[in-house]
């Protein structure tokens, strides 16, 4: 399995390089890795990517309001790989009875320019295995919903993951995972030094991203909703104010 690099333009300063249980150090010694994520556009993409995003999530669960097909999902993603960006597939997939992006194997295995695939519904560390001996070159980044310092305690038995993703929980009742808007209180995460790098999520905005990189000291966040008019339609000026903040974040 490749390891959990990001690429990029060679004008793009170097990304930050995390190894097991270092996902914090010295104040400025990183720059912060971007992903915007939920885009469904050629136009919008292109204005992150200007804007400066490391990575353009594309969301392949149907019940989002940021979702794309297969076929719309490939032409995106060969978009930003041409940019010389990572684009992340955003889907679920289950063996049991939890959500499952149907086709997304065959997807993955069809599309080279995917450069990660972001598995964001109830996935089992036996899902996660299943997925990862159909799809043996994908890079998997296992997205979690934390509420408490027990949501982190699982994290282990993920054997294959690339890196996780953490997100603030779905409320109760909810249909889909993430998108929601919420952050999760960040002090949570406190002494937390798994062997995977973290990607910050839930919740960020123009406003709160700064802060968020500062209290947690986590070099890779991801926005959605905060940058967002209304359900899956981005807002330009919002991506470009959270990426100028997210770049300006000093880290405690």
């Amino acid at each position: 399995m490749p390891p959990f690099l990001v690429f990029r333009v060679d004008a793009m300063p170097s990304p930050p390089t995390l190894g097991p249980g270092d996902e914090r150090s010295a104040p400025g010694a990183e720059r912060v890795c971007i992903k915007v994520c939920g885009l469904r556009s050629l136009d919008m993409i292109d204005v992150a990517l200007e804007a400066g995003a490391d990575r353009i999530g594309l969301v392949l669960v149907s019940s989002s309001p940021r979702a794309v097909d297969f076929t719309t999902a490939g032409r995106l993603a060969e978009h930003v790989a041409s940019a010389g960006r990572e684009a992340w597939a955003v889907a679920a997939w289950s063996v049991s009875d939890g959500p499952r992006v149907e086709g997304l194997d065959a997807f993955i295995a069809a599309t080279p320019q995917i450069a990660a695939v972001q598995l964001h519904g109830r996935e089992t560390p036996e899902d996660i295995a299943d997925f990862a001996t159909r799809c043996p070159e994908a890079r998997i980044v296992k997205a979690v919903g934390v509420a408490s310092r027990t949501d982190l305690n699982g994290l282990a038995r993920y054997a294959g993951v690339d890196a996780f993703l953490l997100d603030a929980r779905p409320p109760a009742g909810a249909d889909r995972e993430g998108g929601f808007g919420r952050p999760f209180d960040w002090s949570i995460l406190n002494g937390f030094r798994p062997e995977q790098p973290l990607v910050l999520s839930g919740g960020l905005t123009p406003l709160n991203v700064a802060q968020a990189i500062a209290e947690t000291g986590l070099t890779q966040v991801d926005v959605s909703s905060g940058v967002e008019q209304s359900p899956g339609v981005k807002d330009a000026r919002r991506i470009r104010d959270f990426i100028s903040a997210a770049r300006a974040a000093v880290r405690r």
